[in-house]
């Protein structure tokens, strides 16, 4: 989603020449490396039609494919956006196809109703026309193990690094039905780790923090692989150079996480982010769907480690980008119902202090989803 040309289709002509030779440097870059798992979407613009530049001229046996379809409220409207990324493809296949953001209760009904969205990827499956059927996610884990406990799927693509445990709940039950567990954006997403703050790049050492978040997924068994998110050939240099402590991944990165857990401590008091992932309700549960717990983690790692610019970036997306971001941000926060909402919670009143400090800190400009930026 990060090398190509538009977030919208444009025409052939319009792709600039420099940029198609990067798209494919970074690709064979990659296949180069040993990196054999592409992945796009419908949704990523001009990147199906540049890939499928380059794809067809390259050993298909050595590449796992994956492309990703939203859910639609007709099947029909599935199977046409499919095709039309199969013609930008040109492949006859793709090694993983997703049901592209399942990220509320609507989508996942849409996608597993009687007639809906699986059940035109089955068909496809049957057809000859991916080998393997998952889901991509932004939602509540609630949505997400609902998901996965359906036994539809046979992976899942979500969240889940050292700047967000919410998820480790879906990761568990994703491995307890056998499903591959792909992580998201564990580079930006994960704390714009690319332009790391210098009090975690000191924390970290001797590991760079998108080392140490690498291994730090890794090492758990459970997970399987990441998304790089390269834009260039080079971006893949850091990633392969924390793979020298791929079999000692665990022992790597204890050091480097109790530093990290301990500077938490001492700033945000011990129990607070220790409860953080289990403390408090979604959005959908809260008056003007508050996205308190987004809140909440983007303060306790700006205030704690220096993510600031990373907690403005997601801060700000809140309100902006539909069910890819939901929930709003403290700007209209009524005190009184955050507390009634949070009645017994021992953290209620520290929540309330804090939402109101994360909005002075993190707020600013909106932001917009990548695909919505020009």
């Amino acid at each position: 989603m990060r090398y190509q040309h538009k977030w919208d289709d444009v025409p052939p002509e319009d792709v600039p020449e420099d940029g198609q030779r990067n798209l494919e440097a970074t690709i064979l870059r990659s296949l180069e490396l040993g990196i054999n798992h592409i992945e796009t979407a419908r949704g990523y613009g001009s990147s199906e039609m540049q890939l499928g530049w380059v794809l067809p001229k390259l050993p298909r046996e050595k590449m796992i494919v994956q492309t990703k379809v939203s859910p639609f409220a007709t099947a029909r409207e599935f199977r046409e956006t499919f095709a039309t990324s199969m013609r930008y493809l040109k492949l006859d296949y793709v090694d993983l196809l997703s049901l592209h953001g399942i990220n509320n209760a609507e989508l996942l009904d849409w996608s597993l109703r009687s007639g809906g969205c699986l059940d035109a990827a089955r068909q496809l499956q049957r057809e000859g026309r991916c080998r393997h059927i998952g889901f991509s996610t932004h939602a509540t884990t609630d949505i997400i193990v609902r998901a996965i406990e359906s036994d539809a799927f046979d992976y899942v693509n979500l969240h889940w690094y050292f700047v967000n445990e919410f998820n480790w709940p879906a990761v568990e039950a994703a491995t307890a039905r056998d499903l591959g567990v792909f992580i998201i954006s564990p580079t930006d997403k994960g704390g714009m780790l690319y332009s790391p703050p210098p009090k975690l790049a000191e924390l970290c050492a001797p590991l760079s923090p998108i080392a140490f978040n690498d291994l730090y997924c890794l090492a758990r068994p459970e997970v399987h692989t990441l998304s790089v998110g390269a834009a260039r050939p080079s971006d893949f240099d850091e990633h392969v150079a924390a793979l020298a402590h791929y079999d000692r991944a665990a022992e790597a990165v204890a050091p480097v996480e109790q530093r990290l857990r301990a500077e938490m401590d001492r700033a945000l008091g011990a129990d607070w982010w220790k409860e953080l992932w289990r403390a408090f309700p979604n959005y959908v549960d809260v008056p003007g769907e508050v996205n308190i717990q987004e809140i909440l983690r983007l303060w306790s790692f700006a205030k704690s480690l220096d993510l600031v610019e990373w907690g403005k970036m997601r801060y700000n997306l809140m309100g902006n980008a539909g069910h890819w971001f939901p929930g709003a941000n403290a700007a209209a926060l009524d005190a009184e119902k955050v507390r009634a909402t949070l009645s017994g919670n021992p953290f209620a009143e520290k929540a309330v202090t804090v939402l109101a400090e994360a909005h002075a800190m993190l707020h600013g400009t909106q932001q917009k989803r990548l695909s919505e930026s020009d």
